[in-house]
């Protein structure tokens, strides 16, 4: 594997983590006073996009790991 691959799981690995820490940010924007069962809803479906980006940024992670080890390890 070429050290350009390596860098575009890194760079990859990067966005992601860049989009969770965006998810968890609108998430906690919504922890707001207003105590509406729209509110609390709102709250309720960030959370869940921010577990879907938590999740991309772990499997992109777990790439550019693979791929590390590949090199530099030979498995």
């Amino acid at each position: 594997m070429e050290n350009a691959e390596l860098d575009t799981l890194r760079f990859k690995y990067k966005a992601a983590v860049e989009r969770w820490i965006a998810a968890i940010h609108a998430e906690e924007n919504l922890a707001t006073a207003d105590h509406s069962m729209p509110a609390v809803e709102d709250w309720d479906h960030a959370g869940f996009a921010e577990e879907d980006a938590r999740n991309i940024a772990k499997a992109a992670k777990q790439g550019y790991v693979d791929a590390l080890r590949q090199v530099l390890f030979n498995f």
